[in-house]
């Protein structure tokens, strides 16, 4: 497994800021640029997510996403940032890979990691790294719904299995 260096390691720590700023970014900020296929629209300040006002999204599998954010960063990097409800005994959908490296960070609920990285299983407070091209998955394997989020930087394009 490749090891980040600083530059991928500091874009990471910054992308993860969003997350505990009591900001991020509003979403007119989003709506107001053109948006790219893979690029989204530009990101050139700092704003805020309030959590309740996160549109929800409602899964096939009984689960519930809420989007924050997708957009490219001043310094040029894609990012996108969502929040998953997985119920017990589900999976978000079946282990792929993408160009993108993602964190997902663990907020209640005990979780199975699968794929080609480190498999285990990880709960509240935990984080999980997947790099680039690498094939991975998650199930929740706890008796109470999973809630994580998913912190995706690089391009974004599905790679095939």
């Amino acid at each position: 497994m490749k090891e980040m260096n600083r530059r991928e390691l500091g874009l990471a720590l910054s992308a993860l800021a969003l997350l505990g700023v009591p900001g991020g970014l509003h979403a007119e900020a989003q709506t107001t640029a053109a948006a790219g296929p893979d690029t989204g629209p530009p990101l050139p300040h700092s704003l805020i997510f309030p959590y309740d006002a996160l549109p929800v999204r409602h899964s096939a599998n009984g689960g519930e996403g809420r989007a924050v954010l997708h957009g490219t960063l001043a310094t040029g990097e894609f990012v996108e940032v969502h929040e998953t409800l997985l119920p017990p005994g589900q999976m978000p959908h079946p282990p792929h890979r993408h160009t993108h490296s993602e964190f997902q960070l663990v907020r209640e609920g005990k979780l199975q990691v699968l794929g080609e990285g480190p498999n285990g299983v990880i709960g509240p407070g935990g984080v999980i790294f997947h790099a680039s091209g690498v094939l991975h998955g998650l199930k929740n394997i706890g008796d109470t719904p999973a809630s994580y989020f998913v912190v995706a930087i690089g391009v974004q394009k599905t790679l095939p299995n």
